[in-house]
């Protein structure tokens, strides 16, 4: 593969793959958007085929794949490739959207969770497992996005999906300073680690959100390799 600065505009219309590490409070589209033009305006193009495959919400950063040219037609098969993120879970108070994009709604004890429950509520999740998709998610519901649907205010159901935890490993070191779990997660496609929170939470008989997030790899490709949007833009100019 070439360097950044050493591909013409032929090799982003014949297809490229791009690691990049989107940071946090951009959405995946701004990404995407900002790469789009960069290329654009470095070579004088008309237009530019391009997109990602699998979105990160704004509140996580990490690894996000970005196709060009021909290689928009591969984005499926990279989008069913195992994931793998780091983070951390904070226990004993939920959000509606499961993360820090709402307000706490409630909370809850934890003076009960011990190690031992941390680790047995642990093993529940591994393997093939139905999750529901968070009411704050770009899935569509009666041809409204489920997060349209919540910030109106107005109440709704997700129906359960099958998905897989290959493997799940937790630290508690700061549980009882800090109420939080950090971990490491690799699951399949279709996987919310925000729901992974929130199941969590229910089965250790508390709750939880998600309140940090990142992707560090998608298949063989790995966050290490990557580059933010604002590293991409400075290496096409130079």
């Amino acid at each position: 593969m070439k360097p950044l600065n050493q591909l013409s505009a032929e090799d982003f219309l014949e297809g490229q793959l791009l690691l990049v590490d989107k940071p946090l409070g951009y959405t995946s589209f701004q990404a995407v958007n900002a790469l789009k033009w960069a290329i654009i305006r470095k070579f004088k193009l008309k237009k530019l085929k391009i997109g990602h495959a699998g979105t990160l919400d704004p509140l996580a950063s990490g690894l996000l794949i970005i196709c060009t040219g021909k290689s928009t037609k591969q984005i499926a098969n990279y989008q069913g490739l195992e994931k793998t993120y780091t983070g951390t879970f904070t226990l004993g108070a939920t959000t509606p959207s499961y993360d820090l994009e709402t307000e706490i709604d409630a909370q809850f004890e934890t003076a009960h969770i011990t190690p031992e429950a941390i680790e047995l509520t642990r093993k529940q999740f591994l393997g093939p497992i139905m999750q529901h998709p968070p009411l704050f998610s770009a899935i569509k519901k009666e041809g409204k996005r489920l997060y349209e649907i919540a910030r109106e205010g107005k109440t709704t159901t997700t129906t359960a999906r099958a998905i897989e935890i290959y493997t799940f490993d937790i630290d508690s070191s700061e549980f009882e300073s800090k109420q939080t779990l950090d971990f490491t997660v690799s699951c399949s496609k279709g996987t919310y680690i925000r729901s992974l929170a929130h199941d969590f939470g229910k089965a250790i008989g508390s709750g939880a959100h998600l309140s940090q997030l990142r992707r560090t790899a998608i298949g063989p490709h790995q966050v290490t390799g990557a580059h933010t949007p604002e590293e991409i833009k400075t290496l096409l100019c130079t």
